[in-house]
């Protein structure tokens, strides 16, 4: 493809400096025309579509418009071969594909992006999505990138590590970030280049190694997740908990449209209910659902939270409800 660039520019450049040279020529040859002339004289002859002549040519300028000629079937002829191949093997419409995708990834705003497809980055990805949150993934394999575009989702070409490619998926402008790239040196550097170039940013990191978890917490990540640890708890708590798996496992999230836990910021809310109680809010009797935890602005958790627990600003709700309940609670607040 990159062959294909450079022999089209090539080609172009050419055919440019064909026309440079027919209008010097003519210009030079002959006193009598103008620069205007000179340029249409140079675009009838090298297109050979026989219009009349400015002037009466006299021999140096037959001469020339013969060399003219000759020179620009032969260029033309080679330009017209690199465009069909460049438009027959597809890279037209990759190219063009391309720069639709970046101008809506520079429209994005309060988006998450993705670095790595493997394993966890695209269950993470699939999981955005299912939320109908924007995301942008970054991806550097081929074969990979084949895949995320058959899937129709956002991507840059590149490696993550790399500043240029965090800068094309706007991350100025990012709420979130989750790197699961498999190299732990990979997503700490990611983690320190994405926070230096956005303070605001959430960061989600995966992890290997434990020795990795405190570099990562002070690079800047917000939580390191560890698959191994989380599948190896997991299939303990099967043994000891199995019924309380099951019940987590079910009010799960599998979808918007099939949550039965839902996180509401207390900034959301009316303003009517900031700074009062959630006995004032009175979720229970207005949509049957159950406030079953409390984020302060400290960020500390409470579970089962009491009713005169005040709604702060930079507090969040947890709520529990069946699928109706939770439809009115969208609808209500």
């Amino acid at each position: 493809m990159e062959y294909l660039n450079n022999k089209l520019y090539r080609a172009l450049g050419i055919m440019l400096l064909v026309i440079i040279i027919g209008v010097f020529g003519y210009k030079f040859i002959s006193d009598s025309y103008s620069w205007i002339d000179a340029l249409y004289m140079t675009i009838i002859t090298t297109t050979t579509v026989g219009f009349a002549e400015v002037h009466p040519s006299g021999d140096a300028e037959k001469l020339f418009t013969i060399f003219l000629i000759i020179t620009s079937i032969s260029i033309f002829g080679y330009v017209v071969s690199v465009i069909s191949e460049y438009i027959a093997n597809g890279r037209f419409f990759e190219q063009i594909n391309k720069r639709k995708m970046q101008k809506q990834i520079q429209k994005l705003n309060n988006h998450t992006i993705v670095c790595g497809f493997g394993r966890n980055g695209k269950q993470a990805v699939e999981r955005l999505i299912s939320y109908d949150k924007k995301c942008i993934i970054i991806e550097s394999d081929d074969k990979v990138i084949d895949e995320i575009e058959a899937l129709g989702y956002l991507y840059v070409k590149g490696n993550a590590t790399d500043d240029r490619a965090l800068e094309k998926a706007n991350i100025s402008l990012a709420s979130n970030l989750i790197t699961t790239m498999p190299s732990d040196a990979d997503n700490l550097y990611v983690v320190l280049s994405a926070r230096q170039m956005n303070k605001d940013l959430t960061i989600i990191s995966r992890a290997s190694k434990d020795t990795s978890y405190r570099k990562l917490k002070v690079a800047g990540a917000n939580n390191i997740i560890m698959p191994d640890k989380i599948g190896g708890n997991h299939m303990a708590s099967l043994i000891v908990t199995p019924d309380l798996v099951e019940f987590v496992e079910r009010i799960s999230i599998e979808g918007k449209k099939e949550t039965n836990l839902e996180e509401i910021a207390v900034d959301d809310l009316p303003k009517e209910f900031v700074n009062k109680t959630l006995l004032d809010l009175n979720l229970r009797h207005k949509t049957g659902c159950l406030i079953i935890g409390f984020k302060n602005a400290d960020n500390q958790y409470i579970i089962n939270p009491d009713a005169n627990t005040q709604l702060v600003p930079n507090s969040h709700l947890i709520v529990l409800g069946n699928i109706e309940q939770i439809e009115k609670l969208h609808e209500i607040f």
